[in-house]
């Protein structure tokens, strides 16, 4: 697999994200859905990786710098065709390096609190996440919860 950082210019990567966000608005009401469209994640305070394997997407995911020292982990995903295969996990410990390496010191993020973000929630806890209040423009809803850790 390769992790290359992504202008997000690509049919593939357009797509992948688009069924990113309709996924969301099927398992989240729709004002508590936070993921970035394309427009959203074309951001200078945003860096986005892609995943390839043998020329397949196979994952995404982001950071948005919320200051300084601390960013958002944003728009993870894994292909449906590739979902419990490593790829989350081979990005996140790529994403949480080059976190460190910007100067990032902590890294938070919102997920959901359904049975459907189980998976992701399980991964987060496995990389040292721990749960925590609403950051930076979040506030209290039952459909997310949040979680940080230092970098």
């Amino acid at each position: 697999m390769e992790i290359v950082v992504d202008d997000l210019t690509g049919e593939d990567i357009a797509k992948f994200l688009e069924e990113h966000v309709q996924e969301m608005l099927s398992t989240t009401p729709p004002e508590s859905k936070h993921a970035l469209d394309l427009d959203g994640l074309r951001r200078p305070e945003i860096t986005f990786w892609s995943v390839w394997d043998d020329g397949a997407l196979v994952g995404c995911g982001a950071i948005k710098r919320l200051d300084a020292e601390h960013a958002e982990l944003k728009s993870m995903r894994t292909s449906t065709a590739r979902k419990r295969g490593g790829v989350a996990s081979f990005l996140l410990d790529h994403i949480l390096a080059e976190a460190g390496r910007m100067g990032v010191r902590r890294i938070s993020l919102e997920t959901g609190s359904g049975e459907f973000y189980l998976p992701a929630r399980k991964l987060y806890e496995k990389f040292g996440f721990a749960y925590c209040e609403p950051f930076a423009d979040y506030r209290p809803d039952p459909n997310s919860v949040f979680m940080t850790r230092a970098v």
